[in-house]
């Protein structure tokens, strides 16, 4: 039998050596490092998930619909929540307006003669003779229902539906102390105005009335009188991301069953409003103010802003345009008194700038007759606030 090398027969046996001791925590308190080494490994755990989330998160992009009938993909501010106006505390609000810095100074002045120019643009429009059918209405309850107040800061907003009007509301309702952010103010109830704090000119009494328009700050926002009207038809027809029926149930059929000028073709009968349908409703005068009488106020998306705000009777002190709201917005605060309180929210980048391939595409295949008979009614609108005529679709 082989023996191994370390064998030596003349060595005396002796028994095996006990193991080491354990280490402390396995006499008595093995249960606490067990649980000790559970709670580390956990807490290590949570942190890698915790970071691989917010790896992940910055490829996440969300979808929403924003104030302007449209879907923007990609862009951060159309999580839900994150547009936010933030009236500045008591702490938060700063001291005195600095010394306006010399970069600072051209830039007001530059925007103040824009104001300028588009005022002296709406009176010499207001006195052309030839438009005033178009351009003068009367100061009527349809109205001052449009006209939202702010008492506590002396403020007159027209509201010019598919121009962005939600956030200038949510300033407004803000700013009335209904609410502290804008933040949590529920997309429906801006648009419930029996409850979200913004009362209306009409409410009240004859004499308040002329006082508020004779002294209070009063503007609107307009934007391309066309590109308007396919905001408006997106929103209303196509899109209807706000669910009222009502426009598709109701004002559609009412529409195809006069202006179609084919029901023969029954697939298309069935796919809802078309555009062209739409145009030849705005563009028929007579047979479209019968029709407006049994759609009620639904109809504000595409009324005038002539006959929306009145700006021929009523002396606005300031007219922002859609195009350049990013410009505009921060400056109406500014003019307002509010800005040292308020700020607009950040707008998606493009989604204010003209698009004259989309009004093209809209109206290709269109009758020119009927586009000319568009043109006639929102001709008041073109020249009241500098559009130029769409000669490009006319022609």
């Amino acid at each position: 039998m082989l023996l191994p090398r370390s064998y030596n027969p003349t060595r005396k046996w002796e028994p095996p050596r006990p193991p080491p001791p354990l280490p402390r925590c396995f006499h008595g308190r093995r249960l606490m490092c067990e649980a000790m080494r559970h709670h580390w490994l956990l807490l290590g755990a949570s942190g890698w998930v915790l970071l691989i989330l917010m790896f992940v998160s910055k490829f996440i992009s969300f979808r929403a619909v924003d104030d302007y009938g449209e879907r923007v993909g990609g862009q951060g501010w159309t999580v839900p929540g994150t547009k936010t106006l933030k009236p500045a505390s008591g702490r938060e609000r700063q001291g005195p307006r600095p010394p306006h810095q010399d970069s600072a100074a051209p830039a007001d002045a530059e925007w103040q003669s824009v104001a300028e120019k588009r005022g002296e643009l709406l009176s010499a429009a207001c006195r052309n003779g030839s438009l005033r059918n178009l351009t003068h209405v009367s100061i009527s309850k349809f109205v001052l229902d449009r006209i939202f107040v702010s008492d506590k800061h002396k403020i007159l907003f027209c509201q010019t539906p598919k121009v962005g009007n939600t956030q200038w509301k949510k300033v407004l309702i803000v700013l009335n102390g209904a609410f502290s952010t804008v933040g949590e103010i529920p997309e429906n109830l801006v648009h419930d105005h029996d409850k979200n704090g913004l009362p209306r000119l009409s409410s009240l009494s004859p004499q308040e009335i002329t006082h508020r328009l004779s002294t209070y700050f009063k503007f609107f926002i307009v934007r391309d009188p066309f590109e308007r009207l396919i905001s408006a038809f997106k929103d209303k027809f196509v899109k209807n991301p706000r669910f009222e029926p009502w426009y598709k149930h109701d004002i559609a059929p009412a529409i195809i069953r006069k202006y179609r000028k084919s029901h023969r073709d029954s697939e298309r009968a069935a796919s809802g409003l078309h555009f062209d349908d739409f145009v030849r409703y705005l563009g028929d005068a007579e047979g479209r103010r019968r029709m407006d009488r049994q759609f009620g106020e639904h109809i504000i998306h595409w009324v005038t802003y002539a006959e929306l705000c009145a700006p021929c009777e009523i002396r606005y002190s300031v007219v922002g345009h859609h195009e350049t709201l990013e410009r505009d917005a921060p400056y109406i605060l500014k003019a307002a008194g509010i800005d040292r309180l308020v700020s607009y929210p950040a707008i998606p980048p493009g989604i204010t700038r003209y698009n004259r391939t989309k009004v093209e595409r809209y109206f290709s295949g269109i009758n020119k007759r009927d586009i000319r008979r568009l043109y006639a009614r929102y001709q008041g609108d073109f020249q009241l606030f500098g559009y130029p005529s769409p000669d490009f679709l006319l022609n």
